[in-house]
C-alpha cells in the first residue's frame, strides 16, 4: 500500500510529551500499539510537514475535475 491509496483501516492517535522530555504519537489498532517517540526538533519537523501536506490536500480537494481523455467529439 502506498501513501496515497485508501485505506479502510481504522486506528486511534494520540500525541503529546513524555516524562523523559519527548514527543510521542502513540498508534493503536486492532492488534497493534505503536509508540513513536521524537526529539523535540524532530516533532517540530513533523508539524511542519503535517501542515505542508494539509496545503497540498487542500489544493487537490479544490482543483477542478481533470478533463477525459480522448478525441474530441465532432
Amino acid at each position: 500500500m502506498g501513501i496515497d491509496k485508501q485505506s479502510e483501516i481504522a486506528a486511534n492517535m494520540q500525541i503529546g510529551p513524555t516524562d523523559m522530555g519527548m514527543v510521542r504519537i502513540y498508534i493503536e489498532a486492532e492488534g497493534v500499539e505503536l509508540p513513536l517517540d521524537f526529539d523535540p526538533e524532530e516533532a517540530e519537523e513533523i508539524a511542519e510537514e503535517l501542515m505542508a501536506a494539509a496545503e497540498r490536500a487542500r489544493a487537490v480537494e479544490s482543483a477542478p475535475a481533470p478533463k477525459p481523455k480522448g478525441k474530441p467529439k465532432r
